[in-house]
């Protein structure tokens, strides 16, 4: 029998994580007898949504097990799950979904809006009924949302995958001990199957993550042998407890799928929206630059933040009248405000003409000329000479930007979003899925 087990919400931003129940899950399953049909699956959920924890990823275990072994399955999953979940946490509400047989159509359909949108608790309970699923939720049992969703990600289009490893225990919340220039040598070797191991902009290594999880660094590839491959190349400078390699949605895109009209812009969703610029880019406290976008049907503030480093230098090449298509997330919308929609992308689709005037040359000399005052005229700088019917001119100015996909550097992208590298990677519906057994796919006590 077929049985696919969600998790979500598990860690807090003083640690835990979601991948590592998954982790030690496979190691008890596996000893439990159950067979694996697919890798395990990691779902970004929507990156907007502002009860996320950290990463926002929900873990999903599709396993084939007899009937007599499936109560003890069960019953290893809510065990790991309530030794390991943070529920000293006020935000962390774990939830936990088992699902037998195929997945129907409706809960594909809810993982792809848990992804792309904003559902509720209740629209998952009442789809875990129809579907004779069964679910446990703790505390206000938000998790129950994400563990569904990531049964129904069975992410039958374009995918990745990720290595990701684990520190041991004692180790944890220390600074992570790993040599970097080994991690710049796979990039350089593999960084065509592999993505965003070293940002572009700063040559920071980025496979490691700074906060107190249990992770020590994790590779994302477009295979699973490429990221296997990567593995061997990385020296950790510590011990690794294990490693699990996941499919993912990770740098798809699969939260960038609707187009959205400005008037329609709502909290917290992803949306997609071409306009016209409507203010020169404004550069505000913390280094963030603004420009104002219309459709048409309403105007929103398009925000590039001080992350994303040299992104904001393209951004401040706009002009009024350039056409755009934006990708980004709707922030809340402050009483009075423009409604803001955080720039993930940049499209540029057509540039207007950048007029500006200036203050005329001077027909005697050519020198440049300054004004007398409004409405009186101007004088050269060098001759002398004077006019009081002169005005300023009309000059177009040669302009830098080009059209075409901007995307902030690495260091700045979320896990969703598609790297430049990615475009023409993508993968097709027709795909076939190399099976776990193919690569020794986990590994405990390695070093």
């Amino acid at each position: 029998m077929q049985l696919h087990i969600g998790i979500d919400d598990t860690d807090s931003p003083q640690g835990g994580c979601t991948t590592y129940i998954g982790a030690l899950l496979v190691e008890r399953l596996q000893a439990l007898g159950v067979e694996f049909v697919d890798f395990l699956n990691l779902l970004r959920l929507n990156p907007n949504v502002p009860w996320k924890t950290r990463g926002n990823g929900a873990v999903c275990l599709r396993i084939e097990v007899d009937e007599e072994d499936e109560r003890n399955a069960r019953r290893m999953v809510v065990d790991a799950v309530e030794t390991l979940a943070e529920f000293d946490c006020g935000n962390t509400n774990p939830g936990i979904v088992f699902m037998r047989g195929e997945v129907p159509e409706p809960v594909m359909d809810f993982s792809d809006r848990v992804v792309q949108s904003v559902v509720t608790l209740e629209e998952a309970r009442e789809l875990i009924d129809e579907v004779e699923a069964s679910a446990v939720g703790y505390k206000n049992m938000r998790g129950i949302i994400g563990a569904l969703a990531a049964i129904g990600g069975l992410q039958r289009g374009d995918h990745t995958f990720e290595l990701l490893t684990y520190r041991t225990p004692e180790n944890w919340g220390k600074p992570r001990q790993l040599d970097e220039s080994s991690v710049r040598e796979m990039d350089a070797r593999l960084g065509g199957s592999t993505f965003n191991n070293v940002d572009s902009e700063s040559g920071r290594v980025l496979i490691a993550p700074h906060g107190p999880d249990p992770i020590l660094y994790g590779i994302r590839g477009e295979d699973p042998g490429a990221v296997y491959t990567a593995s061997t190349i990385i020296m950790p400078l510590e011990p690794v407890e294990r490693w699990v390699i996941f499919r993912s949605n990770q740098g798809t895109d699969a939260h960038l799928r609707h187009r959205s009209k400005i008037s329609d812009l709502a909290p917290f969703n992803p949306a997609i929206v071409t306009g016209e610029v409507v203010e020169s880019p404004r550069t505000i406290q913390g280094g963030h630059v603004i420009f104002v976008l219309g459709d048409g049907t309403a105007l929103t503030d398009c925000a590039a933040y001080e992350p994303t480093g040299g992104f904001r230098d393209t951004v401040r090449l706009l002009r009024p009248g350039d056409s755009v298509t934006v990708y980004g997330g709707v922030r809340a919308q402050e009483t009075g405000c423009n409604r803001t929609l955080n720039v993930e992308k940049l499209e540029v689709t057509g540039l207007a003409a950048d007029i500006r005037l200036v203050n005329p040359s001077c027909p005697i000399c050519g020198s440049g000329m300054e004004s007398m005052g409004t409405g009186k005229g101007f004088r050269c700088r060098r001759c002398g000479h004077r006019d009081g019917s002169m005005e300023k001119e009309e000059v177009e100015m040669e302009r830098v930007l080009e059209m075409g996909l901007y995307i902030p550097p690495p260091k700045a992208q979320r896990h969703l979003t598609k790297p430049l590298s990615r475009y023409g990677r993508e993968k097709g519906t027709d795909l076939q899925i190399t099976r776990p057994e193919d690569i020794k796919w986990n590994s405990h006590q390695c070093q």
